[in-house]
């Protein structure tokens, strides 16, 4: 069952819309559809990604230790 959403956009944003769908050859709606459900399926992995960086108990690399690391297994 398909539920109808609205929603407020700035001129800009309908104009990059538009292209986009111009672009793709759909509608507003086709490219709204698959922004939200494009971004709904990265979201779980995205909070994931997120709750790791605020945790300050999950350890951390360090870079320069890590690149040197890197480095040494390449010769």
């Amino acid at each position: 069952m398909a539920i109808d959403v609205s929603l407020r956009l700035s001129a800009q944003t309908v104009d990059v819309l538009d292209r986009a769908a111009a672009q793709l050859q759909r509608s507003r709606a086709d490219v709204i559809l698959l922004a939200v459900e494009t971004f709904l399926e990265d979201f779980d992995d995205l909070a994931v990604a997120m709750d790791r960086i605020r945790d300050p108990s999950d350890p951390v690399l360090d870079w320069n230790m890590s690149k040197r690391f890197l480095l040494e297994a390449d010769k």
